[in-house]
């Protein structure tokens, strides 16, 4: 692509000609504030937070949306962008509960952060305010449309990522939100409770249930690792709190997932500190499962295999390995497969 020259408050800098104003100023350590944009979604300029100044334009322009152009003149913190924003999070914040005390996203809550950035502690403007029930019609998703600020997040991701279409806009005018058709609860739709409307609501509008009251985003540790459920790879973040995994998320451009999971890697950790879940061996005694050593485990499966090779030949006996092992371990264990008991029976749980 056509490298160009534009200059942001200042400062001359190279970009390629296919990035907006807000891509080629983050590309060079220089932060726009916004609500609506995110990486992975088309971009959309309805929350006007990150308007910038353009020499020789007509007017403001959202930086998201804007491509920049040869010698284009930026201008991303005057004065009057300042009172513009500002303006912006008061209007926004005199429809908006101020339960930060309490909120799942204090912390992680780009409308706190951009309230904190411009100092606002209270909106001056009066009026109307939204009263909508808390939706938590299923075990995994819980909608507060009160906290919704219309940014068209969850709407985007779903269609555009997900490729489903759960939610978008209904109603008209002050009494829009993003609902589902007919209102229907999430079992009722197509969704796949992939969570990825939890992951780009930039407020405490949709939240997971199963980390709901679990820790703040200070109170965790985020362990970095692969998720196990197939073989795609996707990075994901182990919430850790007191040795306990209490939410998984995913981060953003990163690894062959990009910050999207499916339902098994965003909410199934359940097994991790399940009561049911095996930690030792078990075999077979007299018709009942006991536990005991893995030497003894190992020495009854060796000795299995072997008396069904002698029986019926290397085919009747087939291996299944797992994507919680390592590629190392799979590859011994096909290696073992193939090489000591000589069968091509061997299967794995993460093929796509």
């Amino acid at each position: 692509m056509e490298e160009i020259k534009i200059n942001i408050n200042g400062r001359d800098i190279v970009t390629s000609a296919d990035r907006t104003i807000m891509e080629a100023a983050r590309d060079h350590g220089i932060e726009i504030p916004n609500l609506c944009y995110e990486e992975r979604l088309e971009p959309y300029g309805s929350c006007r937070i990150c308007l910038v100044e353009v020499e020789g334009a007509r007017g403001l322009l959202p930086s998201c949306y804007t491509r920049v152009t040869e010698g284009m003149v930026i201008r991303t913190n005057t004065d009057e962008l300042h009172r513009i924003r500002k303006t912006i999070i008061e209007l926004l914040l005199s429809d908006h509960p101020v339960d930060c005390m309490t909120c799942e996203r204090a912390g992680n809550c780009k409308l706190q952060d951009l309230a904190y950035e411009y100092g606002v502690k209270k909106s001056p403007f009066e009026g109307e305010v939204h009263v909508y029930d808390i939706l938590a019609d299923n075990p995994l998703i819980e909608r507060d449309y009160n906290k919704c600020v219309l940014c068209g997040r969850c709407i985007r991701i779903c269609r555009e990522v997900q490729g489903v279409g759960v939610y978008d806009f209904v109603n008209r005018g002050f009494k829009a939100v993003p609902g589902t058709p007919y209102g229907k609860p999430l079992q009722e739709t197509p969704c796949e409770f992939c969570g990825q409307c939890v992951s780009t609501c930039p407020t405490g509008a949709i939240t997971s249930i199963p980390s709901k009251g679990k820790g703040r985003i200070w109170q965790v540790e985020k362990v970095r690792t692969t998720c196990t459920y197939c073989g795609c790879g996707c990075q994901i973040d182990l919430h850790v709190r007191e040795g306990k995994v209490v939410e998984v998320s995913s981060p953003v451009m990163v690894g062959p997932g990009e910050g999207n999971l499916c339902v098994k890697g965003r909410y199934g950790y359940g097994f991790i500190d399940h009561p049911d879940r095996l930690t030792s061996p078990l075999i077979r005694k007299k018709g009942k499962l006991v536990e005991a050593s893995w030497e003894e485990a190992l020495d009854l499966v060796a000795r299995s295999i072997r008396k069904a090779v002698d029986t019926s030949g290397p085919d009747s006996v087939a291996f299944l390995t797992s994507a919680r092992c390592t590629n190392e371990e799979n590859y011994l264990m096909q290696k073992l497969a193939r090489a000591a008991v000589g069968t091509n029976n061997i299967d794995h749980c993460a093929r796509l």
